[in-house]
């Protein structure tokens, strides 16, 4: 907790989450949505990055005119530092006020990431391509090391520095709020466990896709999580 504070004047930000018949989430938040955690690193930022081997951004602290800076800020120092940049954009283009601007936005920052996450709709709106392996090559060649692309009911797929696919596990889902989060959080895992190789999150992708059905069974990405998850 040594990375939060209190920053007076600033809402707490409170999101609802409404599931559909299909277990699909929407999400409307009030307040001053993210930005207060992130105002509240603003004088200390370098530190944090220095005392870290990594650093995860998502496109929610993208889209204000103030956490906007500090998350390309913080990118910057990074990658200049030498350590791995894991990017989830996590896009909700309804946030947006403009689709192109997300795309231009997120673009501009997944230039270095060891890890990008998306899933079938962010590789299709980043590149324009329909083909989830083709997509996934594309955002490659616009400097992401490794990309990975969940596709739901059809598993997921790694490109890049190297190149794996893992079948989806059948779930009984109820809630997917947060299966994304949870590949996302094991890849990076398998990858902080074994000094950021590739080679380690394609290992565990067929664990990430594992445990992101698990995590559909229940209400919240916490809930049917298994207490133990191979990670080599």
């Amino acid at each position: 907790m040594q990375w939060f504070s209190c920053v007076p004047g600033l809402r707490t930000p409170l999101a609802f989450v409404v599931v559909n018949d299909h277990a699909e989430p929407d999400f409307m938040i009030y307040g001053d949505d993210i930005e207060a955690g992130l105002l509240s690193l603003e004088d200390r930022l370098e530190e944090a990055i220095a005392a870290h081997d990594a650093v995860l951004i998502g496109s929610n602290t993208l889209l204000g005119e103030r956490e906007r800076p500090l998350t390309r800020r913080a990118r910057e120092l990074a990658l200049a530092a030498g350590k791995h940049v894991l990017f989830d954009p996590n896009v909700r283009v309804r946030r947006w006020q403009d689709q192109r601007e997300a795309v231009r936005v997120v673009s501009e920052v997944l230039d270095g990431a060891t890890l990008l996450k998306v899933n079938r709709l962010e590789a299709r709106l980043l590149t324009g391509e329909a083909d989830p392996a083709i997509a996934a090559e594309r955002l490659v060649d616009m400097g992401a090391a490794v990309v990975a692309v969940t596709l739901g009911p059809d598993g997921a797929l790694l490109r890049g520095a190297v190149s794996a696919e893992a079948p989806a596990v059948r779930a009984d889902a109820v809630d997917t709020t947060g299966a994304g989060d949870v590949v996302t959080g094991v890849l990076i895992a398998a990858l902080a466990t074994n000094g950021y190789s590739a080679g380690a999150a394609a290992r565990a992708l067929p664990a990430a896709v594992a445990a992101a059905a698990r995590a559909t069974e229940g209400w919240g990405a916490i809930d049917a999580l298994p207490d133990e998850i191979a990670l080599s």
